[in-house]
């Protein structure tokens, strides 16, 4: 017995096939093999074409069947986890009518914020939970004022995750953890957000059925069959954006816990008992997997754009040609802690959500001709990725939520020594690192949602943890240092 999960990735779309009786991860598969093209037509616009998922899906799915070669009736549920708000808009014969707008476009922002000084800061506070700000909601606004065409011929509007769904059943729904990251979710009157509808114009029709987080959303059609090789009618059985799924993963459900992944973008994601928010709006409250109108569980989401994305460009920029990684980790940990001086602003990925929705994009400071070389420079650019952590959990802690340990998986920059050690060095905090995914999350997720798992723990006991990292209080006075310079330079830019 079989589960299927999905993580549908601005970068790539990977498939991961887990055995439910012993939890294990027995094939994955991603594609493409390079970084999915991200159209930008103009500063601060980021599109992707829906049907470019898709076909990244058929082929992961392709690759993980034949290498487990196991039987297609085998696999007993599937998941989905997403990339979060996006807009995806379909007509009535469910074909897509434009690219998607994808999280990290920046073009709705001013629609968001005049929504939030008209409706009004504490009603949108109050109700969304935060401001109507870059979200799914604003992106469809944008298109209602300047596409007007496209607009007429909408007939559904979806997050990626819900296209996805579409894809493979044929039904359109969502659930209300989705609608939440799109600002189209009441939290005060529990129901759809007519208002904030209402203000921009936009016909509730549009929006799709809600399904349960964890439940049946779905099976897989005869055409979708087809083309991936599955069974037909095999249930889809849960959908969460990346960040939810991501804590999920990680066996992150109550109160106090706390998730982070640091891939092109980078997130802190604490679960909240009670409703709260930040007055500013730079981190936002969704609702979590396991959110219920009887039981609060509220995730609170801090989004850095600019993570693994300059991580990247320095790699091309800075570092020697043709070194990995890993032998760059190495070059940087060749320099100081606080890098000598040289601080690193990691805002050039569009707006940030932390600034306020300000692009103030990506600078260095305090760069010494004399004394410093690429290593300085590498180090830099992970600290100063570090330090926007940190920042943004000193307005988490705020709200009242605990940061003393981060559950995080095996990846991404959290496979570099130094990004680990700084991040525990100037949090506090203790890292825990797992060896999951978000594609064998939303494998899992399936079990729980099918009830092949009676819980989360049941669903997560096989769960290994391949390292922990403890706070280095021998330099803690040195970490603290570098991000109080790191601070004073980012009051002067924002």
């Amino acid at each position: 017995m079989y589960l299927l999960g999905y993580d549908i990735g601005s970068s790539s779309v990977k498939a991961s096939l887990v055995n439910a009786e012993t939890g294990k991860c027995v094939a994955s598969a991603f594609y493409p093999q390079t970084e999915a093209e991200i159209i930008s037509v103009r500063a601060g616009w980021a599109e992707q074409e829906p049907e470019a998922w898709w076909a990244y899906l058929k082929q992961a799915t392709q690759a993980v069947l034949a290498t487990s070669r196991i039987d297609k009736g085998a696999v007993k549920a599937i998941g989905i986890s997403y990339q979060m708000h996006g807009l995806v808009c379909v007509d009535k014969e469910q074909r897509v009518l434009r690219p998607s707008i994808i999280w990290c476009d920046s073009r709705a922002v001013p629609y968001g914020e005049r929504a939030f000084q008209t409706i009004g800061e504490q009603h949108c506070l109050a109700h969304l939970l935060n401001s109507p700000g870059n979200f799914t909601a604003s992106k469809l606004a944008w298109i209602k004022e300047n596409e007007p065409a496209v607009y007429e011929r909408i007939d559904k509007i979806m997050l990626p995750g819900d296209y996805i769904g579409m894809k493979l059943s044929g039904e359109i729904c969502t659930t209300v953890s989705g609608l939440s990251e799109g600002m189209f979710w009441d939290f005060k009157q529990n129901e759809v957000a007519g208002f904030l509808l209402d203000y921009y114009g936009i016909e509730r029709s549009l929006l799709a059925e809600i399904r349960p987080v964890f439940g049946e959303q779905g099976r897989v059609s005869v055409a979708a069959a087809d083309e991936l090789g599955l069974q037909v009618g095999t249930p889809i059985t849960y959908r969460s954006g990346d960040q939810p799924n991501n804590a999920l993963s990680l066996n992150v459900f109550n109160p106090g816990e706390i998730a982070s992944t640091a891939g092109t973008s980078g997130v802190v994601y604490g679960v909240n008992e009670r409703v709260a928010y930040d007055p500013k709006s730079r981190v936002n409250t969704f609702a979590h997997v396991n959110h219920s109108a009887e039981q609060t569980r509220l995730g609170v989401l801090l989004c850095i754009n600019g993570t693994g994305i300059l991580n990247s460009w320095a790699k091309r920029m800075i570092a020697p040609e043709g070194v990995s990684y890993e032998e760059m980790n190495r070059l940087a940990g060749q320099a100081p802690i606080g890098s000598g001086g040289i601080t690193v602003l990691p805002f050039g990925n569009g707006a940030e959500r932390l600034l306020s929705n300000k692009e103030v994009g990506c600078s260095l400071h305090g760069v010494d001709f004399n004394h410093h070389n690429r290593t300085h420079l590498l180090r830099a650019a992970q600290e100063g990725i570090v330090f926007s952590f940190k920042y943004g959990i000193e307005v988490m802690k705020q709200m009242g939520l605990s940061v003393s340990k981060i559950h995080a998986g095996r990846a991404n920059m959290f496979l570099s020594p130094i990004f680990r050690e700084t991040l525990a060095g100037v949090t506090g905090a203790v890292i825990e690192l797992y060896d999951t995914d978000g594609a064998v999350g939303a494998a899992k997720g399936a079990g729980i949602g099918a009830g092949i798992y009676r819980t989360p723990t049941e669903a997560f006991a096989s769960l290994q943890k391949w390292t922990v990292v403890e706070p280095d209080v021998l330099h803690r006075e040195a970490y603290e240092e570098a991000y109080q310079l790191w601070v004073d330079r980012l009051k002067r830019e924002a």
